[in-house]
């Protein structure tokens, strides 16, 4: 009888254990706190295999930071339903960016509150992934708000802002929902739609908040 041969686990499933564990590690312990041994242990393999597969800290944290960003754009993406008017695709979009940071508390925290504060390099990915979502945001009211005014030619600058806003607000209430017990995905998109919708509604009718015109610039106080 022959003997049989123990299977090798393929490089990639191995390096996805020890993403897992190292994102565990960093969203629960926090960068510094985090040490290579214990994700070493977490992921079930020795710490030379961790240098090895992913040559130091910063750029373990780098891949992980890397992964759950496009995992969240790709839910992100993927949740939008372009079939739907204006308000059902941003309902679609906030349910899949809820129900993803939901699921991923740990990625999250490692998005949003661990890669922002410990150096240029680790926000700068942040940043491209934020920048990717509030580009996506932004084509997603702009057309929206074109296929209702039925102008083809509404600018995007000018609806940039709210989708800046917007995913702004969405990343607060996914700090908040994810730290306050029984609060659903559906709960905290339903939130931010009646907290955003109000304003973008009425600029999908054409008919935007009027700013009041302003006097003359109000002359400086000077000190007495």
């Amino acid at each position: 009888m022959g003997v049989g041969k123990t299977k090798r686990m393929p490089r990639a499933v191995r390096e996805q254990q020890m993403l897992d564990a190292a994102v565990r590690t960093f969203g629960q312990r926090g960068y510094m706190a985090a040490s290579m041994d214990e994700i070493a242990e977490l992921a079930g393999v020795s710490k030379p295999l961790v240098y090895l597969y992913l040559n130091s800290k910063e750029d373990l944290f780098t891949a992980c930071i890397r992964r759950e960003a496009r995992a969240l754009t790709e839910a992100v993406r993927a949740g939008v339903r372009p079939g739907l008017p204006a308000d059902g695709q941003l309902w679609s979009g906030l349910r899949a960016f809820f129900t993803h940071t939901a699921r991923n508390p740990d990625g999250w925290a490692v998005l949003h509150l661990q890669a922002r504060t410990h150096g240029e390099r680790f926000a700068a990915e942040v940043a491209a992934m934020r920048e990717e979502i509030v580009a996506f945001v932004t084509q997603l009211i702009a057309a929206a708000a074109r296929e209702a005014h039925r102008d083809p030619d509404l600018p995007e600058r000018e609806v940039a802002g709210l989708a800046e806003a917007l995913v702004g607000a969405a990343e607060s209430l996914a700090d908040w929902a994810n730290a306050t017990s029984g609060v659903t995905a559906k709960q905290a998109a339903a939130t931010l739609m009646n907290f955003a919708w109000a304003g973008l509604g009425d600029l999908m009718a054409g008919s935007p908040w009027p700013a009041p015109e302003e006097s003359e610039e109000e002359p400086v106080a000077q000190a007495g």
